[in-house]
């Protein structure tokens, strides 16, 4: 009897925890047996390996009982990263692979039934769990080349990149002197912040709309949440395509962040690094599919977007639960996923942009095309945005129909750049100041930062009242009120940013079915 013991990694959210791959070889009838709570995805190994092994010209322990054993038993495995420490495990059980050169080392990676080492999900998580461990017992970690290459993104990590199976079984023989290739992360030039959204193109080519992309530099400069509402074709997913261009470019910490969950659901680009993501997912899309779940559960789309921008075009389109499910991550920057046996953790600090109509037919309020619909319509379909989720959106503005007159002689507006130069050093304003974006003060820090002038807090509190708002509402325009200020290089909140701060807040009450509230006196 012979065992081996390979070591790897399972992904469990955004945690890689280590698996032993236990190998044993007994005399018995043939057969190839897989416990440790395998998913259908692992067990099917069984058969990859075998076609991998015959293939590379490699012995196959047809006579022998194979017994793999995925510890611990507990932890849920899935998809194809096992084949090659199954592989390595068994050529290391039958004396092909010297069991001494496996110690300092762990394995991951899918096999082709030819031997070629295909890309795993996760990598960037293995590698970020490899650096967490214990400096004495760290591991190096081989990889699929294509998915090393990814990993090397995180300092402090051997990563050892192999194109086949063949490559590794050379480097491991006794006696042998050849080497698994060292990869290291390749050079990414990050280039002018300036010029990182270009490929979202210019806000310059929206015309006109001078409010609405007043409301998009407000809400880029403190990373406020955005609604537009107005009729078809007035610039709202322009607008919305253009923020990205405007934002800056994310710093080597949040870069891996947003690396590391998009990697989970194999959906990284090396030459997007420092990119912000931006998601798009149609109005037809499940609350499993925005905030994540399945089994074992994945990322949705609020935290395939985390660090980035998460753009919702129609929103009262989208199913009721699906936005109410965005109530809490918009709030702690987080979602966990329960289910029986386990919880999941994903990060979800994303940018909310949507869009939406003001009526089913588009033309509420537009001067160029009336309105069809009855005030009941109008009411049922504005109603399906929830008061709490409608709260916890900060910018609110409208995007009127301008007529073709106007826009054909609007000038040419600011470039992104410009803009970009604003919010950067409003940006770095509050990050001097507080350490942190003014969509992410809440509570003493708020009270702290955030001071207004006795006339301006008066103002506040009066329209607060006036307008019915929540005491989240009160904290949000003061939020909004401190980045204007920023905006404009002011060290204390004026009545002059509140004044514009509690305009953005009430796009949906400025329309025929929720009359404007008195003037504020």
């Amino acid at each position: 009897m012979t065992l081996a013991l390979v070591r790897s990694r399972a992904l469990d959210g955004l945690a890689a925890p280590e698996v032993t791959v236990e190998v044993h070889l007994a005399n018995g009838l043939p057969c190839f047996t897989l416990v440790g709570l395998a998913d259908t995805e692992v067990k099917e190994a069984r058969e990859r390996v075998r076609a991998a092994l015959s293939n590379c010209g490699l012995d196959f322990p047809h006579n022998k009982r194979i017994t793999v054993n995925l510890a611990p038993a507990d932890l849920p495995k899935e998809s194809g990263r096992f084949d090659l420490p199954i592989a390595v495990g068994i050529l290391a059980a039958m004396g092909v692979i010297e069991a001494r050169r496996l110690e300092g080392l762990e394995f991951a990676g899918e096999l082709s039934l030819g031997g070629e080492l295909r890309r795993v999900r996760g990598a960037l998580a293995m590698a970020l769990a490899v650096r967490q461990s214990p400096a004495p017992g760290r591991r190096s970690l081989v990889l699929p080349l294509c998915s090393a290459q990814e990993a090397a993104l995180v300092d402090g990590v051997n990563l050892l990149g192999a194109r086949h199976l063949q490559d590794v079984v050379a480097a491991l023989r006794p006696g042998a002197t050849d080497a698994l290739p060292q990869v290291c992360a390749a050079p990414i030039d990050a280039g002018d912040p300036r010029h990182l959204g270009h490929h979202h193109g210019d806000l310059r080519d929206v015309k006109g709309q001078g409010a609405a992309k007043r409301a998009l530099e407000v809400a880029a400069a403190g990373a406020h949440s955005l609604l537009m509402v107005g009729p078809p074709g007035t610039g709202k997913s322009m607008l919305a395509q253009r923020l990205a261009s405007i934002l800056p470019p994310l710093g080597t910490d949040e870069a891996l962040e947003s690396a590391a969950v998009l990697s989970l659901a194999g959906h990284f680009q090396p030459d997007r690094w420092r990119h912000r993501v931006v998601r798009a997912p149609h109005h037809s899309a499940s609350s499993v599919a925005l905030v994540g779940g399945g089994s074992p559960p994945r990322p949705g789309e609020i935290s395939l977007s985390h660090r980035g921008i998460l753009f919702l075009d129609e929103l009262p389109e989208f199913p009721r639960a699906a936005l109410e499910a965005l109530r809490e991550p918009l709030e702690t920057g987080h979602i966990t996923i329960s289910r029986a046996a386990r919880r999941h953790d994903f990060p979800a600090r994303f940018q909310l942009v949507s869009a939406m109509n003001p009526c089913p037919c588009g033309h509420l309020g537009n001067p160029l095309k009336a309105c069809r619909c009855t005030p009941d319509q109008v009411s049922r379909y504005q109603g399906k945005l929830s008061g709490p989720l409608l709260d916890r959106i900060d910018v609110q503005v409208e995007v009127p129909a301008v007529s073709p007159d106007v826009l054909a002689q609007a000038p040419d507006g600011e470039t992104s750049a410009v803009v970009a130069e604003r919010v950067l050093q409003a940006r770095a304003r509050q990050m001097a100041r507080q350490g942190r974006l003014n969509g992410d003060l809440y509570g003493t820090g708020l009270d702290q930062h955030a001071q207004a002038t006795p006339a301006a807090l008066e103002f506040l509190k009066k329209a607060c009242a006036r307008l019915g708002w929540s005491g989240r509402g009160f904290h949000r325009v003061l939020r909004l009120a401190r980045t204007l200020a920023d905006l404009s290089a002011s060290d204390q909140v004026e009545m002059a940013h509140v004044a514009e701060a509690i305009q953005y807040r009430r796009a949906l009450q400025a329309s025929p079915v929720h009359p404007v509230a008195p003037a504020l006196s």
